[in-house]
Formats: structure tokens, sequence, C-alpha cells
């Protein structure tokens, strides 16, 4: 199994505080350091301190650190053109050397979208603009260099494009996608992506959507195993339960929840648990990390936890 880092900094975080998370997710040995794309918060932000831009940051990160890869959970197909993301995406992935993963979803929170004045389409449509997006960006990182590319859709229209950009990584960046629905979801999965991503599932909700997808990998004559199955899942970590309880009061969760239904627990605890979804088919698991100034925490699931599982 691989363990990844997943940051949620719309509540309020400077690029300094995301950096040193970055680095000590590096410098532990952890695979990915992933961030959320999102422009409001859900509780009080910070004072003084608001969200900050997805693909800025990683574009910043792409050039601060040098081996963990790179992307969002997920980008939501309200912010951005998908002719523009496409750009954005090959610009960072070059600056990265590679390392970028596209993480691509309908949106869901109408507050952010409001506060911002992003439109915000009813949920039909976002599923029609989310199916457009995933046939452009990769028809636009795909065509030859020599050549054009052109799309007709209900919602976008490109005309002639050059295509350029390219991705540093041929034949494009690793797309993820993910959620709860039983039909489309799975549906668009195996027709564009990578990789599944379920979250902050319960274990019974993640093994059932994982057969799902699976099911309509068959259905177009994919082999299931072709796809990567993760899972996020809030992490509160401890060397004796005071440090798991004083992790999550810190983040406002309980820590006996956590143990049940997330990733909370001593080391052994989590080794375990993170075990069981493993032997359930979760290839990678997004470790949500919500109190970025504790870097000791990282370094916990870094140093105990990881030497276990991979």
């Amino acid at each position: 199994m691989q363990l990844r880092i997943f940051t949620e900094p719309q509540e309020g975080a400077t690029y300094d505080q995301l950096l040193q998370v970055a680095h000590v997710t590096e410098e532990t040995g952890f695979d990915a350091f992933f961030r959320s794309d999102h422009y409001a918060g859900f509780f009080d932000p910070r004072p003084g301190l608001g969200p900050s831009d997805a693909w800025t940051t990683l574009a910043g990160l792409a050039r601060d650190t040098h081996r963990v890869r790179l992307g969002t959970l997920v980008t939501p197909i309200t912010f951005r053109l998908p002719g523009p993301l496409a750009i954005t995406v090959a610009n960072v992935d070059a600056m990265s050397g590679g390392r970028v993963e596209l993480g691509l979803g309908t949106g869901w929170n109408d507050h952010e979208h409001r506060a911002y004045g992003v439109p915000f389409p009813p949920l039909a449509e976002r599923f029609e603009r989310l199916e457009e997006q995933l046939d452009i960006l990769t028809g636009l990182w795909t065509t030859p260099e020599d050549a054009t590319f052109s799309y007709s859709g209900r919602h976008y229209e490109l005309v002639d494009s050059p295509a350029l950009p390219k991705p540093v990584q041929r034949p494009r960046p690793p797309i993820i996608t993910g959620g709860f629905g039983h039909t489309r979801t799975p549906r668009l999965a195996a027709a564009h992506a990578d990789e599944f991503n379920t979250p902050f599932a319960r274990f019974d909700d993640f093994v059932a959507q994982r057969d799902r997808v699976r099911a309509a990998c068959e259905a177009i004559d994919r082999d299931p195993d072709s796809m990567v199955f993760s899972a996020a899942l809030t992490v509160a970590c401890g060397i004796d339960d005071a440090e798991v309880r004083r992790r999550a009061e810190a983040i406002g969760r309980d820590a006996a929840d956590l143990c049940t239904h997330a990733a909370g627990g001593t080391v052994d605890q989590l080794v375990d648990t993170l075990g069981r979804w493993s032997d359930a088919g979760a290839d990678r698991v997004y470790l949500q990390v919500l109190d970025l100034d504790d870097l000791d925490h990282v370094r916990l699931l870094g140093g105990e936890v990881l030497p276990h599982l991979t």
C-alpha cells in the first residue's frame, strides 16, 4: 500500500506552512503530497488568512520539492475551463519534472461558489461538464505535436487548438476521479480515470463502491486491475492514547470515532487499520492531516507507520 499526505488549506494556511509539510512529507518517505482545491473553508477561517489557490500552490511546490508526487483531491470542473486547465497542469508537470496528478470532480460546495462569484450549475449539468472536460483534457494532451485538436460538445467547443504545451508525463498525467454515485460515477471512472478515490467513506461503503467501479470497467472490457483504488481518511496518530486524544481534539474530532471509522489510534492500531483497508483492495490511502503546524505528526506517521505498509 502507498501512503500519501493530504492537506486542507482552505481553512487558512500560508504557502510556507504548506511547504514545511511538503518537505517533511518528502523527507519521511511518503509517496505524495496532495491538497484540496477549495476557495472557502467550512469552519471559521484563521484570522487574517484565507484560502490559497491549489494550482498556484502546486506550481510553487513543483520547484521547492524534488521527489514527492503532487496533486489535487479534487479540482472542481466549475473553477476552470478545460483548455486553460490543460495548460496549467502541463506547465506544473514540467515544473515538477513529471510529478503531477490531476484529481477532477463536479464540485459540491455551493457556498464557495457564491462567495467568489463562480457559477454553480445543477448536478446533472456538472456531470455533463465533467465528462466533456475529461474528453478535452485527454484530447489536448494526447494529440500529436504536429496536429491540432477540435472538440464540439454541449458545453465546450474547441476549434483547431494547437494542443500545447504537452505534459512531461506521456501520454498524460494520471487522472483521479471518485465519489459515491452508483451508476454514472463508476462509468466515468472506468472510461477516463487511472485512479478511483472514495473520500472519507465507511469501510463497507468503500468495498461496495470498489465493486461498482470494477464492474463498470468490466462492462467496457477494461481490466479492473488497471484501476488504482484509493481512500482518504482523517488521521490522528500518537505514541499512546493520550497523544491520540490530543491530536484529535486539536482538529475538533472525537478520538474514539476516528479510531472506529477513520485513521485514528496508536501506531499499532493504525497499522492494523490500514492493513485491513489494504486487504479490502485499497492500493493507496491519503492521510488527511488537518493540523498543518504539527509536523511531528507527519514525522511519526512516516517514521513509525509507513515502514509497516510499504
